[in-house]
């Protein structure tokens, strides 16, 4: 990409997007196009025609998505498939229709099955079940890849997708309900903290309410108290995690050094041009937790209520496909916590 070439960045106000559009300028990119939720509807056909046919993008950063915890995402199973299918088919196709130069789609590695070999390749997706209280929003994940694989063979497009780990960074969403779980539990452990320290107008700001009854209340709700915070799950479970300004960092390598002649492995049968970004390296639940906890100096413990789902137990991605294009990460976990954490209080109040 010249550093003049008009580009959009679909959902720039995210946790991926906005980290995106921020590594961008920083690189001397200047001529970037950006909508909100009120000036542009994603899911609307005719305002997403309306915008390519104005604008006339040359790139296209697909960063926009309906995105939440494991809760969020069996609860509304419906709301998820849905609106990403209709967020992803319009600005794919439209971006074909309006002869983008080059789009790069942003997956997950939900994508693929709950009992996937480790590390994960690029070449396991639909080999087995998915994970169930995310598969609405994996399957539309995996349309969205195969949407760009058949309109690149189709039309001769260059659409490509990469298929980050689990992200955590700057405006990332640390709602109690709908947040992943690092924003989580850095939430739920600082409550934690500030309660042990008997804090309570701390705690009222945080929560944004007024009274000790209502404190009290969602702090239940939650499993929160002075001496102990509960977790879902067993905390046994294998994350990886990667710092969402290195993963912006990748895809914009990948817009200006990928093309899609050079994923493609097989040609009788194109298939897992994809590509996966991750570290290489996973932590438990519980691991990760402790790490929160030294960071934010809280001295409770942890109770792992069983009941709730653990989700897939291990969920390693084999990143070599990125590495030998050239790309590699540089944030450590422990940094990383500790970045966010410092940005969660400039940002919480």
């Amino acid at each position: 990409m010249n550093l003049d070439a008009k580009i959009f960045v679909a959902g720039h106000n995210g946790l991926v997007g906005s980290a995106i559009l921020k590594t961008l300028k920083n690189k001397g990119y200047f001529n970037i196009v950006t909508r909100n939720r009120t000036e542009l509807d994603l899911m609307d056909y005719y305002s997403v025609d309306s915008f390519f046919k104005a604008e006339q993008p040359e790139y296209v950063f697909l960063a926009a998505a309906k995105v939440g915890g494991i809760l969020d995402n069996n609860l509304r199973r419906g709301t998820f498939i849905y609106e990403n299918l209709m967020i992803q088919n319009h600005v794919i196709h439209l971006s074909h229709v309006y002869k983008v130069k080059k789009l790069l789609f942003l997956g997950s590695t939900c994508i693929y099955p709950k009992d996937c070999p480790q590390p994960i390749k690029e070449e396991y997706l639909l080999t087995g079940p998915l994970e169930y209280t995310n598969e609405p929003y994996a399957i539309a994940k995996i349309a969205g890849i195969k949407l760009c694989e058949s309109y690149n063979i189709q039309y001769g497009t260059n659409f490509l997708s990469v298929m980050p780990t689990n992200l955590y960074g700057p405006n990332d969403n640390f709602d109690l309900e709908k947040s992943h779980v690092l924003p989580a539990l850095i939430r739920k452990i600082h409550l934690a903290k500030l309660f042990q320290d008997d804090d309570i107008e701390g705690i009222k700001n945080n929560l944004k309410v007024d009274t000790i009854e209502e404190v009290q209340s969602i702090l239940n709700t939650h499993g929160i108290t002075n001496s102990s915070v509960e977790i879902w799950g067993s905390g046994q479970p294998m994350r990886e995690f990667l710092w969402s300004e290195d993963m912006a960092e990748s895809c914009v390598f990948v817009m200006n050094n990928v093309n899609f002649e050079a994923c493609v492995l097989n040609t009788n049968e194109v298939r897992n041009t994809h590509i996966n970004i991750g570290t290489g390296s996973d932590v438990s639940i519980k691991t990760l937790a402790n790490l929160i906890k030294e960071t934010i100096n809280y001295k409770g413990e942890f109770t792992f209520n069983t009941s709730k789902p653990d989700g897939t137990l291990k969920k390693l991605t084999d990143s070599s496909k990125i590495n030998a294009l050239g790309w590699t990460h540089s944030m450590s976990l422990e940094e990383g916590v500790k970045k966010l954490y410092s940005w969660y209080l400039q940002n919480s109040i």
